[in-house]
């Protein structure tokens, strides 16, 4: 019983873990990233459907995307999609692809994205911390009912307290590779 909670608050907390590391990747860093557009979606025949559904993208430079799609008459409403997305980057389209080229980060942005990047590692602190408080709850509640002693209690207090730590500190690696990465010139 005991270790099933462990191992649901390892898995709640590596879910945690992921969605900021997905949120990460989706922060521009003046290189160019095909997960940036992962949010884009194109009005494909009335469905809203993913950019990456549609077309191919790649990298054939380090700050520029060319999105090729598939069927040539959707370049326009990925264009579209591309310009009322909060990119802030005006596509190129040439009729058969279209390109994106991501400016160089100004210093000023930098430290703005530096910021959102720690405002994120702690809204996931907290979300761990959370997961933490709901799992002591649990344990005392099983604890009340008898099935298990005090000392059993404390034993996983501590060791769900061992757990917390563990992915504090992956958030904060994490949140800090993240911030080198987009301090890189």
């Amino acid at each position: 019983m005991i270790n099933a909670i462990y191992k649901d608050t390892k898995d709640n907390m590596q879910k945690s873990i992921e969605n900021v590391q997905k949120e990460y990747s989706l922060l521009r860093t003046g290189r160019a990233n095909p997960q940036l557009l992962d949010r884009i979606r194109v009005d494909y025949y009335g469905a809203p459907t993913p950019l990456n559904q549609l077309a191919s993208i790649g990298s054939p430079e380090p700050r520029m995307l060319m999105i090729t799609p598939y069927d040539k008459s959707v370049i326009a409403a990925v264009e579209k999609a591309i310009l009322a997305s909060e990119l802030g980057i005006t596509p190129n389209n040439d009729g058969n692809v279209i390109r994106l080229s991501f400016p160089q980060l100004t210093e000023e942005r930098r430290k703005d994205l530096v910021k959102i990047v720690k405002k994120r590692e702690e809204e996931t602190k907290v979300a761990i911390r959370n997961i933490r408080r709901d799992k002591m709850d649990e344990l005392k509640e099983i604890q009340k009912s008898g099935d298990i002693t005090e000392d059993e209690l404390k034993k996983a207090q501590v060791e769900i307290q061992k757990i917390t730590d563990e992915y504090v500190e992956k958030a904060s690696k994490a949140a800090k590779a993240k911030e080198e990465d987009i301090m890189k010139v």
